[in-house]
């Protein structure tokens, strides 16, 4: 290759530099929605998931923070602004906290959206997709309204705590969506014994009871989110013992799913999917115990959050490994712009 060539080369990577990569970002981007497949199908419901873990551990921070009335009023930030104003009884650094999770709350529902948009526009489309995927903008109008009663309640811990069960129902939806949109319609059909995978859902279920044990928990114990909020009247001492309690009935049910996948030779991948369960439930015992002997300081708390979601997502994930539907069926997408096309149109 000549000198001459070479710079040219140079000269057209460099005209089309950041903005073109931006385009074609972009087109990528609109195309994985308006044309999607199995793949990006299932890219955005994964997208789902991390944006609703992704706001759940921002709320947290919110009230770690003591943000959580850093926007006094609601759909309002303050009285007559949509935005943060001076407000004489909360700091810029509270309300621009509370104010910035608030605006994540756009981020999850544009992904809920493309969700939607995408399992409408998937060929052929399927009702399964569809079905799950609506849950997602639906359950984003949901708790923004609640989100309204949260602020208007003080901050009860009642409120407060629903507020992230719902969360919690949304990952499940998400985590739902994504299985499903890498699988067939076919009837279900178990690649374990029965009797396991029935211990399968008591596991899932004796989680989302760990769950509303770690919520009033916190309900009870510091960081409320602010000053003005009230907390649950039970003894913090005995709800911590409740919460380690459930914590053990957890592992002892994970423990027993392991082992009976193994020497039933169950699928690697359910036997798999079990120990990434386990591996995340003792490294969230292990956060749980120091925070609580550390006196719960905010960043563990936090931490502790995270884990709880992970630890869900795990559990349900492990569920859905222990059973098949076939594979997903081909998709015929309308056609893209060929390249040419888009050139000449100056896209």
């Amino acid at each position: 290759m000549t000198a001459t060539e070479q710079e040219t080369r140079v000269n057209g990577r460099r005209g089309d530099g950041l903005p073109g990569r931006l385009r074609s970002w972009g087109l990528g981007l609109f195309h994985s929605v308006w044309s999607p497949t199995a793949v990006t199908m299932r890219r955005w419901a994964l997208t789902a998931v991390v944006v609703n873990v992704g706001i759940s551990v921002t709320g947290a921070a919110v009230r770690l923070t003591g943000s959580g009335l850093g926007c006094p009023s609601w759909p309002r930030c303050t009285p007559g602004s949509f935005v943060p104003a001076p407000h004489d009884d909360h700091s810029p650094l509270n309300m621009a906290i509370e104010f910035g999770n608030r605006l994540l709350s756009f981020l999850v529902l544009a992904v809920a959206v493309a969700c939607l948009v995408a399992a409408f526009r998937r060929v052929p489309r399927r009702r399964s997709l569809v079905g799950l995927a609506l849950i997602q903008p639906f359950g984003v109008g949901v708790q923004g309204l609640w989100g309204g009663v949260v602020v208007r309640s003080l901050l009860n811990p009642v409120t407060v705590s629903v507020h992230f069960l719902l969360s919690i129902g949304m990952i499940a939806a998400a985590l739902a969506l994504y299985a499903r949109a890498g699988e067939g319609d076919a009837p279900p059909r178990r690649l374990v014994h029965r009797d396991i995978r029935t211990l399968g859902f008591v596991l899932v279920a004796a989680v989302f009871v760990l769950l509303v044990a770690g919520v009033v928990v916190t309900g009870t114990g510091p960081h409320s989110g602010d000053d003005a909020a009230s907390r649950f009247s039970f003894d913090i001492e005995a709800m911590a013992r409740l919460h380690a309690d459930a914590v053990w009935v957890v592992l002892g049910l994970t423990f027993a799913l392991l082992f009976a996948l193994h020497v039933t030779d169950s699928p690697g991948r359910a036997r798999r999917g079990a120990l990434v369960l386990l591996g995340v439930e003792l490294a969230q015992g292990v956060i749980g115990y120091v925070q609580y002997f550390l006196a719960v300081p905010a960043l563990l708390v936090g931490m502790h959050v995270l884990g709880s979601t992970l630890v869900w997502i795990a559990a349900l994930r492990v569920v859905f490994l222990m059973r098949s539907r076939g594979t997903a069926p081909s998709s015929a997408p309308p056609a893209a712009p060929a390249a040419n096309e888009v050139r000449a149109a100056g896209v």
